[in-house]
């Protein structure tokens, strides 16, 4: 009785802390009345098309730089037909046509893009964040700080969305290493699929949650063409994630730390038990019997996805992260960790049933969590119409070749060790790259031009998509440790794999790369208690040209794991491009 009461005063002294620091911005979160998911009727709603914004001109037909005004809008939106309307934060060229996710931006390789991002949304946040963990703040405590990255962009440091180049309504507060309003994009990258989301520090995985996500492509026509995919209204961005709801429609995130004492709000992880896809929950999309093509972004916080078909049909992958792949490679089952794209073909006319059902049996936290439940198993439905349609489409043989891994140009080696700190009650705390904050001075300095070889070494119970910014790397190996505490015990003393004898433990059980990840990539999942060897290139994919930037401007560039939680606190350490 006395823990019980001690907990209940405990709570009391924090609603009350929060209520000051403003924290609790809708209301008190104590009397969180949750919807019951089983109540909500699955595949009701219509999937969207999300708006698409064009990021060029045509003058007389030729394509030309365009500057484009996205704003951040606070709206409501209708997740599903018997939900109330939501409370959101939301990217869109308007307040009223802003959108959740927001409005897909469609570049062309080669035609420069600038945008001048708005920040409009209210003074206080609509979800609650915890100040005790490193967080982008204004001085006076009012509006709520944003950034945006565009995730798989290959392009220069002051456009890449650095947490601390925030900057509030009207640019009234700004981050210390805000520089500029408008950013630009030079789209000289290879095609792909890239998306853009918020990136303030502390705030990442809250204002994602409130919203604050949308897809980003980058086209070329000349060498997309006569691969002969699936095109126009047969190629559809699917961006899905997860959320929970109160009855008032609301979302919901819990008020209250797992370690109160230290963070009154931050949690290890956030899951939700509704599946959202273009921003609607468990949507229908009617299909005709030919060849679609999608584009699948994770942008859940935490929740990673195994996806396969109930029916059994197959995916026919073309594509991961941001890069084609060399040849089309076909799975019965997708695992996509948080910010992992994945670029598939789905042929319907192979359908043996007039409906097709999307689900999902990845465990959460992935991979040793929770099974999975009825709500949090599916994702959508496709129901299938016809006869086989015409199809001029098809699935190429070989798609696009890039170079191959080249060990002998190797400039460096370096380790990347993951930890996870614990309190008294064995509850993480905070989670380190290499066991430094991410205030620590640098300590990854790579040269343009150049490839590096690291080894990720996670020393964590739990999965870690790790994200480098700029650069595109290839996984070459994943394998095991063995005697892994008592590395762990090394690496906690002397936090040096090289004095740990990193060989003596990294030769356990050889972990398979699917195929489809075999490609270049800009996120990957470290699994626990191993070591992924990747190799990570500092330059163009397509070309050998130098960048058409200057990399080694400030303020730099990052790496991070993308559960959000984790990368709030404080799991993103600063990379340096020098030449």
């Amino acid at each position: 009785m006395v823990s019980v009461q001690r907990i209940l005063v405990c709570n009391y002294l924090l609603i009350s802390l929060a209520v000051v620091l403003g924290l609790l911005t809708n209301g008190s979160w104590a009397e969180d009345k949750l919807v019951n998911l089983t109540r909500l009727k699955m595949f009701v709603d219509e999937l969207p098309d999300m708006p698409k914004i064009k990021a060029f001109h045509l003058v007389n037909g030729v394509p030309k730089p365009k500057s484009l005004k996205i704003g951040m809008y606070k709206i409501k939106w209708k997740f599903h037909r018997d939900l109330p309307p939501t409370p959101v934060f939301a990217y869109g060229a308007r307040w009223r046509t802003a959108t959740v996710p927001g409005p897909t931006i469609e570049a062309l390789h080669g035609i420069d893009t600038y945008v001048t991002w708005m920040n409009r949304l209210p003074s206080k946040h609509i979800l609650p964040w915890d100040p005790t963990i490193p967080t982008a703040r204004a001085a006076t405590n009012k509006g709520v700080p944003t950034v945006v990255h565009v995730h798989g962009a290959i392009d220069e440091p002051a456009s890449d969305g650095n947490a601390n180049a925030w900057f509030t309504a009207r640019f009234e507060a700004r981050g210390p290493l805000w520089s500029n309003r408008k950013y630009h994009y030079r789209n000289q990258q290879h095609p792909g699929n890239l998306w853009y989301h918020d990136h303030a520090m502390g705030l990442t995985r809250v204002n994602l949650l409130a919203g604050l996500i949308g897809a980003y492509v980058i086209r070329h026509p000349q060498v997309e063409g006569p691969l002969g995919l699936p095109r126009d209204e047969f190629d559809r961005t699917l961006i899905v994630f997860d959320r929970s709801f109160r009855t008032d429609g609301s979302i919901y995130m819990n008020s209250t730390g797992n370690n109160p004492s230290i963070h009154p709000q931050w949690q290890p992880e956030y899951f939700g038990d509704a599946i959202i896809v273009n921003g609607k929950a468990w949507p229908r999309l009617t299909v005709r019997r030919r060849k679609y093509r999608f584009r699948i972004i994770n942008a859940s916080n935490a929740r990673f996805f195994r996806f396969f078909f109930t029916n059994g049909l197959r995916f026919t992958h073309v594509g991961s992260d941001s890069a084609y792949l060399g040849e089309p490679v076909e799975t019965n089952d997708i695992l996509l960790g948080p910010s992992e794209i994945t670029d598939v073909v789905v042929d319907f006319s192979k359908s043996k049933n007039d409906n097709a059902i999307l689900a999902n049996d990845a465990p959460y936290p992935y991979p040793s969590g929770d099974p999975v439940n009825d709500a949090n198993s599916k994702v959508m439905k496709f129901f299938v119409v016809g006869q086989s349609a015409v199809d001029t489409s098809r699935i190429p043989k070989r798609l696009i070749s890039y170079p191959v891994p080249d060990l002998s140009s190797v400039s460096r080696t370096r380790y990347i060790a993951m930890y996870e700190y614990t309190s008294d009650i064995d509850e993480p705390t905070h989670l380190y790259l290499n066991g430094k904050p991410y205030e620590a001075p640098v300590t990854e300095i790579a040269k343009a031009g150049t490839s590096e070889v690291w080894n990720v070494i996670n020393l964590t119970e739990d999965n870690h998509p790790l994200h480098i910014h700029l650069g595109l790397f290839v996984v070459l190996e994943q394998r095991e440790l063995v005697d892994v505490e008592k590395f762990k015990d090394c690496m906690n003393k002397t936090n040096d794999a090289v004095n740990c004898n990193i060989s003596k433990y990294a030769r356990g059980k050889k972990i398979d790369v699917p195929a489809y990840e075999k490609g270049w990539k800009n996120v990957f999942k470290m699994s626990p208690g191993s070591v992924t060897k990747i190799l990570l290139r500092f330059a163009y994919l397509h070309t050998n040209a130098s960048y058409e930037f200057d990399p080694t401007a400030e303020p730099g560039y990052v790496y991070h794991c993308h559960i959000l939680d984790h990368e709030d606190n404080a799991m993103m350490r600063p990379l340096k491009v020098v030449r």
